[in-house]
């Protein structure tokens, strides 16, 4: 007896040890970390966390104060049913300012971390959408929605007014863009305000570009001036065209209001992201070279505001920059930017324009920049969002943060590495390999084969939750994601070539990281393959459905692109297509029909899922729609999905369960 109460023991301790594939249910409870703000002294930082009801068993969305070094230690901040986001220190260290809405409408609050409760320090009649402090501690950038040419908030507040009281319910337009992403536009618009702090809370701010039809890029793209007497801002100039250019430009207007003199207007392409050197001497941004392109490389720009000298850094550097930050010599600066698979960080010398990578594993974001360190968030394909800290030249990197190390404790990911080979023209490929959770090298595997949009994206080391790889090896999938040309992180000409041959390179990469795979790797079935792919790649599965049409058992179409032509009459931002296809429509030189999918419907034979967001205004639902009328009308297995409640990505989380349950039904069916 007491020998089976062992045996039954130690098979209980095996049970409990073990651990089982990912979940999409439990995907959904991971936590979520962000919001990173560094004190002005580089020793604490504050962050917020984001619970995904798992460990702990709350769905809380609070800010927590680290204390840097050797006896790191937490503190939650706040303990409130409202969301804190925009987290920004005082100059002095003893406070942040963060928005909430804890009083029916989104304000600035500051909170005290030598204790007691948050202020509210804003009562304005507008919600804020976000906002900026001065180094003086005292002025504030706000952004906020109005009505242009409302000088001020009482009269946007009494054209809404005015606007409730209508019987109808007409919009009406005479001028493009109508709509954007998932809603139709209205008359209002994100514009640049100023106000001071004082004892009693903010109930006023002055507009500084009232008399503008026009968006700033975000609060993100202002920055004060070292004297704090003026703003720079990113925004496009008021005019007809906003649809169809991507010439945003940056612009300095005094925090008294006044001419908005246009900094960057020698270049017609985007212009972005003002950030001032912390000794006020340099003035960098980041700035694109072709008119049109969303996709362009980002060039690091520096203006001497002493010699008036305005240079490109390090021009000769073939990446584009997401982001960057001074360090506090001033002739550093830090950059994050996409790099061959991974979301890396490189120091810049302005002086001298050297470049030296200092971290290059996963995905690196949210950059904070001391004297002596770096603090940024990092994933992976086998790791959610974490806290990482280097040293500022990038040695001795450590994780700060676990938030996740419970939720994990029963997950066995899949192993994966990175593969090459050669594609179109010969060219270098990469891509990612994911293996299937348990795997057996004996056994032979399905393969799921995804295929990312953009087109100029990418598919690498990261944690996705809408294209989540693991959750395809957990069903028994060898997840294969090839980076065809196009892709974003190998150079700008490699991202450029996918231009005007939508439907060319792309397609051979794909043909060839596919052959490429399954001989590599012999455990993999290529005989039980499926490919998936959203936006682009859903545009990819309706093409390779006509060109590639014996490559694949099934194929998984979200969102994309069928045809062509109608689409560049129903979508929104038209400078994407008016670049990569060749202008309008109606050119006779365009690809609009020399990449249609829809052309080719008459060779289409492999079984397709098709889902589509009813909200989706950059691929209208019209497409996936055409897409599963010509497979019903041809007779082959398709199903369509259709989620009224979501736009161009699966958001809300039950939706998210339902897509993948959908999607792992297809891949099961014509696969197993």
């Amino acid at each position: 007896m007491k020998h089976q109460s062992l045996v039954a023991l130690a098979l209980f301790s095996a049970g409990a040890l073990a651990k089982g594939p990912l979940t999409v249910e439990h995907l959904n409870q991971h936590n979520k970390v962000g919001n990173l703000a560094l004190s002005p002294d580089g020793r604490s930082l504050v962050y917020s966390q984001t619970n995904g009801g798992f460990a702990p068993a709350d769905t809380s969305h609070d800010l927590y104060l680290m204390q840097l070094g050797e006896n790191r230690q937490v503190r939650r901040l706040t303990e409130n049913s409202s969301r804190e986001t925009a987290v920004q220190w005082h100059p002095d260290g003893k406070s942040i300012f963060f928005l909430a809405n804890r009083t029916g409408s989104t304000q600035l609050w500051q909170l005290s971390l030598e204790g007691g409760e948050a202020r509210q320090v804003t009562r304005l009649p507008l919600p804020i959408n976000g906002f900026k402090l001065a180094s003086d501690g005292k002025t504030l950038a706000l952004s906020l929605t109005v009505k242009p040419g409302c000088q001020t908030l009482q009269c946007t507040l009494d054209a809404k007014a005015k606007e409730a009281e209508r019987k109808d319910t007409a919009l009406a337009y005479d001028q493009l863009m109508v709509r954007h992403w998932d809603h139709w536009l209205d008359q209002y618009r994100e514009h640049l305000h100023v106000a001071v702090l004082g004892d009693a809370p903010v109930t006023d701010a002055k507009n500084l570009m009232a008399d503008w039809n026009t968006n700033i890029a975000g609060i993100s793209e202002v920055a004060f001036t070292p004297d704090n007497q003026q703003l720079v801002f990113s925004a496009k100039i008021p005019a007809v065209d906003q649809a169809w250019h991507t010439n945003f430009d940056l612009f300095q207007v005094s925090i008294n209001g006044g001419e908005k003199v246009n900094l960057t207007a020698d270049n017609p392409a985007w212009d972005a992201k003002p950030k001032f050197s912390n000794d006020g001497r340099f003035l960098a941004y980041l700035a694109m070279q072709k008119p049109g392109a969303e996709a362009d490389r980002f060039g690091l720009m520096l203006l001497d505001l002493i010699t008036g000298e305005r240079k490109e850094v390090a021009p000769n550097w073939d990446r584009s920059i997401s982001d960057f930050y001074f360090g506090r010599d001033n002739r550093t600066i830090y950059v994050t930017t996409q790099d061959v698979g991974q979301y890396s960080i490189y120091a810049i010398n302005t002086s001298f324009g050297d470049v030296i990578k200092l971290y290059g594993d996963g995905y690196a974001g949210n950059l904070q920049v001391a004297a002596d360190k770096l603090v940024f968030t990092n994933h992976r394909l086998n790791m959610p969002a974490e806290i990482f800290q280097t040293n500022a030249d990038g040695s001795q990197p450590q994780q700060l943060t676990q938030v996740n190390a419970k939720w994990a404790e029963g997950i066995q990911f899949g192993d994966f590495e990175q593969f090459s080979f050669k594609g179109a023209e010969d060219a270098t490929v990469y891509g990612y390999l994911v293996k299937p959770w348990n795997f057996e090298p004996n056994k032979k595997y399905p393969m799921a084969f995804l295929v990312h949009g953009g087109p100029q994206g990418s598919f690498g080391n990261m944690f996705n939750e809408r294209w989540n790889a693991q959750l395809y090896a957990a069903k028994g999938y060898a997840v294969v994601m090839v980076d065809f040309h196009g892709s974003t992180g190998y150079g700008q000409a490699f991202t450029d070539s996918i231009s005007r041959d939508w439907g060319g390179k792309p397609l051979v990469d794909l043909q060839k990281g596919f052959a490429h795979v399954v001989q590599a790797y012999p455990w993999i079935d290529g005989n039980r393959a499926c490919a998936l792919g959203a936006s682009y790649g859903g545009f990819m599965m309706n093409w390779i459905a006509g060109n590639w049409p014996d490559g694949f058992k099934c194929l998984v179409n979200h969102a994309g692109l069928y045809d062509m032509p109608s689409f560049y009459g129903s979508t929104e931002e038209l400078w994407f297509p008016e670049f990569d296809l060749g202008g309008t429509a109606w050119n006779p030189e365009s690809d609009y029909q020399k990449f249609n999918p829809a052309a080719h419907a008459d060779k289409w034979q492999t079984p397709m899922l098709v889902i589509h967001g009813l909200k989706d205004y950059r691929v209208p639902y019209a497409q996936g729609l055409g897409a599963f009328t010509n497979l019903q009308r041809k007779g082959i297995e398709s199903r369509l999905v259709i989620f009224p409640d979501e736009n161009h990505w699966i958001l809300k989380p039950d939706n998210r369960v339902r897509w993948y349950n959908e999607v792992f039904q297809w891949l099961e069916k014509y696969t197993r």
